[in-house]
């Protein structure tokens, strides 16, 4: 979806204009952002937004930190998604599904250290928890990524 019609959409909500109220904007450049912008197209109605622009920070940068902090904002928690190695994809259907169960039990074992010794996560223990919970989600979507590539396929019959 291009970042214009996210715009509108999240612009629907609220409105134009309580949305331009809130940001001190002019419901006009409300609209121009929730229309698609070419920079090739003189002739384009939209105007250059500023999901566009933290895009452009995020690719420039290369810094993950600006879409952390975004998500932070939102409630939510960012995990980039994994670039499976060739080997990675190559390896067997059961190494790989060992992988998932470990990286599982791996989250398992750390919840119940966090707890055992005062049945309560203090947090650096919750810190310890959201990284296994992290590694379990790329681990789980690297597998995936394989599946739809097709890695643990019978090789065609010759």
């Amino acid at each position: 979806m291009r970042s214009d019609q996210v715009l509108k959409r999240a612009t629907e909500s609220v409105g134009v204009k309580a949305l331009a109220a809130t940001l001190r904007l002019s419901p006009a450049l409300i609209y121009k952002w929730c229309q698609e912008w070419d920079a090739r197209d003189p002739d384009a109605s939209g105007a250059r937004n500023p999901l566009d622009r933290l895009a452009d920070i995020v690719r420039t940068t290369g810094d993950l930190e600006v879409v952390n902090w975004l998500c932070h904002e939102a409630d939510g928690f960012f995990v980039p998604n994994p670039r499976p190695q060739p080997a990675q994809i190559d390896t067997e259907l059961l190494v790989t599904t060992q992988r998932l169960v470990q990286e599982f039990s791996e989250l398992l074992l750390t919840v119940t250290r966090s707890i055992e010794d005062d049945g309560q996560i203090q947090p650096g223990e919750a810190d310890r928890i959201r990284d296994a919970w992290e590694l379990l989600k790329s681990t789980v979507e690297a597998f995936a990524v394989a599946c739809e590539r097709g890695a643990f396929r019978a090789p065609p019959q010759a």
